[in-house]
């Protein structure tokens, strides 16, 4: 089935801004927690992320408006001891309930060292790099994961039983960070979404038709709904650990039980922060930083004059380029924002 190739038209991230906050305020967001809300769908536009950006947000609305984000409800500290601490995220927005997540990891951290926040019954959080890169920036190692509603099979089964269940890893670099942000899938379901809409293959199996086989074609993958854990058995095996550990460190739900209700609310997350400067070796730390990259970047590449990016290169790129040129957005996807 051919599908045409989307019109995209640049915009200002205001734009965006002022469009987002009109509609999230007219949808029960108070006016703080509206513009908390739309800065985090912008920034994510502006560094490449439209899968969890302004791609995403008619979906973020619609959950608003079917009760599975509860707008205004706020994340409350259950217990804790030390450095770790479970929260009840009650079904509030999944990225404010991130961002203060990530902040009281970091405190804790601060105090300890290390910090570890286990929040249950909370939403998608949109774009967990977002979290990696606030730490970093501030100076904290992250790592965080959440798990999701059940999208891939195990290896060698037929049923999802497993979720994506992203990962990710940050660390403080030039003011910036080295940010590892993925799903357990070969390929995100926004990056299979958009070869579809492209009419392109995937470069390597990225899912299972129909019958179980795996395949390049991204329309078939859509049709199935059945992502191939990156890595295979590995891929797989780490998603249900992360599940595992997301549930019984929150005490929240895991992807079986996510997966049984009407839409994905109720998620379970972990934030883990490390304040470097509780380390003997803190003042080494940039200089070693430099000299792994530095030996990274002489990678000889397959294609002759391509560069070889570290994790999160490539997203200060599309940042500076969005932020000069505008943010790509697919005409479809505004006109449907601007009717909400």
């Amino acid at each position: 089935m051919k599908t045409d190739t989307p019109v995209f038209i640049r915009l200002q991230p205001i734009a965006l801004t002022a469009e987002f906050l009109r509609i999230l305020l007219a949808n029960g967001f108070t006016k703080e927690k509206a513009t908390a809300c739309a800065e985090v769908f912008t920034t994510n536009s502006i560094d490449g992320v439209y899968s969890h950006g302004v791609n995403r947000f008619p979906k973020f609305i619609e959950y608003v408006k079917s009760g599975g984000v509860l707008p205004n409800a706020e994340p409350v500290n259950v217990s804790g001891f030390g450095g770790i601490e479970q929260w009840n995220g009650n079904l509030g927005p999944g990225p404010l309930n991130a961002l203060q997540a990530t902040e009281r990891a970091m405190v804790l951290a601060g105090k300890n060292g290390i910090g570890c926040v286990a929040l249950g019954n909370t939403n998608h959080w949109m774009r967990g790099g977002l979290y990696g890169w606030k730490a970093a920036k501030e100076g904290f190692v992250f790592i965080g994961w959440s798990n999701t509603i059940a999208n891939m099979p195990a290896w060698n089964a037929n049923d999802n039983r497993l979720g994506n269940n992203p990962l990710v890893i940050a660390i403080p670099y030039a003011g910036e960070g080295i940010v590892l942000d993925m799903a357990m899938s070969q390929y995100s379901f926004g990056a299979i979404e958009m070869a579809s809409l492209k009419n392109e293959q995937l470069a390597v199996a990225g899912g299972y038709d129909l019958e179980g086989n795996v395949t390049h074609d991204p329309q078939v993958i859509m049709q199935s709904k059945k992502g191939l854990p990156m890595g295979y058995w590995k891929g797989a095996g780490l998603s249900l650990l992360l599940d595992m550990l997301a549930a019984l460190l929150s005490a929240g739900n895991a992807v079986k039980d996510i997966s049984k209700q009407a839409m994905e609310t109720g998620l379970s997350q972990i934030f883990i922060a490390i304040d470097l400067k509780a380390l003997n070796n803190f003042r080494s730390i940039d200089l070693l930083l430099q000299q792994i990259i530095a030996d990274y970047h002489q990678s000889v590449p397959v294609e002759p004059g391509k560069k070889i990016i570290y994790p999160g290169e490539r997203v200060m790129i599309t940042r500076k380029e969005n932020l000069e040129k505008g943010i790509p957005v697919a005409e479809k996807v505004w006109e449907k924002i601007k009717a909400l």
